[in-house]
């Protein structure tokens, strides 16, 4: 069989950095090995300057919207967002820009070095790319549905996409104001729906809808030419509004969480479902120029992955331009432990810890060098794919 055997500056596993002096070795496939001590590791060392690490996973990311890339501005915040995005999508660009904008997201993601993706699917316009197998993606398909009485056609609607998937993925909520108790159910009850994912607390404004049925997002739902008079709230923020539906076999990656404060986690209940906390700080800025309390999220134990979401609210899909953003607002936030957000956490995160995120014997997971490392700063890093 034959080998290869990386050597740098720093190797990250997945988990922590290894020992100095250590090298990782991988069948020609990318199939990992070992980590063994340079003095194990024999003759034919490859050394690069930097660190290496395995690939980076996104855990949300709207692939299907890159062709608004530059489209919509900044900071307006999100209620006025939503609305523009369904203006947008609803003028039908042409097929073809669709397709093309498609592929050159999914360049970048690779050039960037991600492996693995959390993809959020309105419409089968990414399958046919998707189909290259060039990166792993599990197909989040999404369901938006407010009223309860349409409840039934929205379903449909869902199902429809989730076959021509092939039935790879998760029927998933889009947000707890944009889905109904029915849907909700639905989507709970749906056999093999384990892994999940919904947008989490992204604004105040989203809070105060769901506790009391006014603010802002009376607004959205006037733009939209809907009657929601019946929505009184729940008498709970986003977080309690959502989690009951969920059971204790399944897990959640939450996005955004930017409005996801101290009296929404101290509650949580034991008996509910495994929660990921997905950051995605690159579109916070883009929208409302505001972070989750990353600190708050820490503190409380919380399991964190990182997403870009899309390029109608982001100006990159580089997980490596999110950890950034998060160490450039919070620079006490080391390098390794941003690293272990984006790979190992991810995949977990994704049910495919097995596969990816680690230099775990037996995971293919990509070798990455991230070089131009200033001590445990990534201010100046540029990410090279090795394998």
């Amino acid at each position: 069989m034959t080998y290869r055997k990386f050597k740098a500056d720093y190797l990250f596993t997945g988990e922590g950095l290894a020992a100095p002096g250590s090298v990782l070795i991988t069948a020609a496939d990318g199939e990992v090995q070992a980590v063994v001590p340079s003095s194990a590791a024999g003759e034919d060392i490859a050394y690069y300057p930097g660190l290496l690490s395995p690939g980076f996973v996104n855990c949300h990311c709207h692939l299907e919207l890159s062709h608004l890339k530059g489209r919509i501005p900044k900071g307006t915040g999100l209620v006025d967002f939503l609305s523009t995005v369904v203006r947008l999508r609803e003028r039908s660009d042409e097929p073809a820009v669709v397709q093309q904008a498609i592929a050159r997201a999914e360049d970048e993601m690779l050039d960037g070095g991600i492996i693995a993706v959390g993809d959020i699917c309105n419409t089968s316009d990414t399958l046919e790319q998707k189909k290259k197998g060039r990166l792993y993606y599990h197909n989040f398909i999404e369901t938006i549905g407010f009223i309860d009485k349409g409840a039934p056609d929205r379903w449909a609607h869902s199902l429809s996409i989730y076959d021509q998937f092939g039935g790879l993925g998760s029927i998933v909520p889009h947000a707890p104001y944009s889905v109904s108790p029915t849907l909700f159910r639905l989507i709970a009850g749906f056999p093999g729906n384990r892994l999940l994912t919904i947008h989490n607390q992204e604004s105040e404004d989203e809070n105060i809808f769901l506790s009391s049925g006014m603010g802002d997002f009376q607004r959205l739902y006037r733009q939209l030419g809907l009657d929601i008079s019946f929505f009184r709230g729940t008498g709970k923020r986003g977080l309690a509004s959502w989690l009951p539906y969920f059971y204790r076999n399944q897990e959640v990656i939450a996005v955004h969480n930017v409005a996801t404060f101290e009296e929404d986690l101290s509650g949580l209940p034991e008996d509910g479902p495994a929660l990921h906390f997905c950051l995605c700080p690159g579109a916070n800025l883009y929208i409302g120029n505001r972070l989750p309390d990353v600190d708050l999220l820490m503190r409380r134990g919380c399991r964190l992955v990182i997403g870009t979401d899309s390029l109608a609210s982001n100006h990159r899909l580089s997980i490596l331009e999110e950890m950034k953003t998060l160490q450039e607002r919070s620079p006490k936030l080391a390098t390794p432990l941003l690293l272990q957000w984006a790979t190992s956490n991810g995949a977990r995160a994704l049910g495919i810890g097995d596969l990816f995120g680690n230099f775990a014997p037996g995971t293919r997971p990509g070798v990455l060098l991230l070089e131009h490392l200033e001590g445990d700063s990534l201010k100046g890093a540029k990410v090279r794919r090795l394998l």
